[in-house]
């Protein structure tokens, strides 16, 4: 166990997947072998020795941990671009988890519409798959997500199954089609019209650029459902993890303390988060 918070723990790279042009996917042990034990929708922060330090959500499950954790880290700028050089075996540091994850519990016995777009789906799929390995602990299951282009969407393989299970229904589109494209096109607000919620037994989760939070809170409170039921992570103000330097700060909200994950009820009259 590290002594401080503000010290990274070594771990070592179990695996590394390419998943699309800018994407890779790592799992990750600690070299002590204690679990991460993180929620979903908690993050982390990732260090390579002598370049940096960046925030990156949890991509995998809490229930499917066996003493691992996955994150999925897109090549954006100087430490991602080293990141992405590193292979298995090689040594990572890593300080977390931090913030607060989503209060399944709470959810429990409602209908579950997800709504992730773009490398939203990263820490999407944690709660995700959560949702899905205690399936019977909630009502239907419903996942809209969106892409720029279909070279752009991730964790293929999941939405293959995701799509054949009878206790999920899923929708996907892409802003910018090719030729082999099938699906639908268009932003992910045009998947709202294809699946109908009982809105008062509904929890919405939806995680994405900060762009695409405002049209899709539109959709979702047109269907009803409740500002307290519409729930969205913060992740992308996301830097240290302990609220001391300041960039996750919204006023007098400290989003990488009080979340990064929040009801849209508890954020909706603070200027600036949205």
């Amino acid at each position: 166990m590290v002594s401080s918070i503000y010290l990274p723990e070594p771990a070592r790279i179990l695996d590394v997947q390419q998943m699309t042009a800018l994407e890779k996917l790592f799992t990750l042990e600690f070299f002590g072998g204690r679990s991460l034990g993180h929620q979903s929708g908690q993050f982390v922060t990732v260090s390579a020795l002598g370049i940096g330090e960046a925030p990156i959500s949890i991509s995998s499950s809490p229930s499917r941990s066996n003493g691992t954790f996955e994150l999925c880290i897109r090549k954006a700028g100087d430490l991602t671009g080293v990141l992405h050089q590193k292979k298995a075996g090689d040594t990572l540091g890593i300080r977390g988890p931090f913030g607060q994850g989503f209060p399944l519990k709470k959810f429990q016995g409602k209908d579950i519409l997800f709504a992730p777009g773009g490398l939203g789906l990263a820490p999407a799929r944690s709660v995700i798959n959560q949702v899905l390995d205690e399936r019977g602990k909630y009502g239907r299951v419903t996942i809209l997500y969106g892409a720029r282009t279909p070279a752009e969407l991730l964790f293929k393989g999941e939405l293959e199954e995701w799509d054949k299970r009878d206790d999920v229904d899923l929708h996907v589109t892409v802003d910018q089609p090719d030729d082999d494209w099938t699906g639908n096109a268009g932003v992910i607000t045009t998947l709202f019209s294809k699946v109908s919620v009982y809105p008062r037994n509904t929890v919405a989760i939806t995680i994405g650029p900060p762009v695409m939070y405002r049209f899709v809170l539109m959709e979702l409170l047109g269907k009803g459902i409740p500002e307290t039921s519409i729930w969205l992570s913060l992740e992308r103000r996301m830097k240290c993890g302990v609220g001391k330097c300041g960039h996750c700060q919204i006023n007098d909200l400290y989003a990488c303390q009080s979340g990064p994950s929040f009801s849209y009820a508890e954020i909706k009259a603070v200027e600036g988060a949205i």
